[in-house]
């Protein structure tokens, strides 16, 4: 990003863990970012999301805001699918991290040979659908009552992209 906005996207390390799941938790707490209750440690992070792309947007004093993919299946039929996750610290939230961290990690997926990319949001979490359509992606259903959390039962909005050929 330009020095004007005070902040840059690069490739997430293994030194990020920390503030990494820091934004994780907070994304946790608000109770529309996840089904997750509880965040993972660094070795279930690492586990759970590809290696690559994995990105993060860092400012002057560290890590405000990642993204990364999770595998949609272990099926080889299935290796160009995958499902994104953005986060971004809520003291930084509506600032346009999160569409840039978003729209970058789309171009990498696309470059290593993604054909589909998938978001999976909480129906109540309008902010990140229309951040995902901005991006080129497009509603392609729901699901109803599909868990429950706390007593509640939730829909999600199943989004998706794929590649231009």
């Amino acid at each position: 990003m330009s020095e004007q906005s005070g902040w840059h996207l690069r490739a997430m390390l293994a030194s990020d863990a920390d503030s990494v799941l820091r934004i994780f938790a907070e994304g946790i707490a608000t109770g529309i970012a996840t089904f997750e209750t509880t965040c993972p440690d660094w070795q279930g992070f690492d586990q759970r999301f590809l290696s690559s792309p994995r990105l993060v947007a860092e400012d002057h004093r560290g890590v405000i805001g990642w993204a990364v993919l999770s595998p949609f299946s272990s099926r080889a039929c299935y290796q160009g699918v995958a499902e994104i996750s953005v986060y971004v610290a809520q003291a930084h939230a509506g600032k346009g991290i999160g569409k840039a961290l978003l729209q970058r990690l789309v171009e990498l997926a696309e470059q290593q040979g993604f054909w589909t990319l998938q978001a999976t949001i909480l129906r109540i979490n309008d902010a990140s659908i229309r951040l995902h359509e901005q991006c080129g992606f497009r509603r392609v259903g729901f699901r109803e009552r599909i868990a429950e959390r706390n007593g509640q039962w939730l829909d999600t909005v199943l989004l998706e992209r794929r590649r231009p050929d």
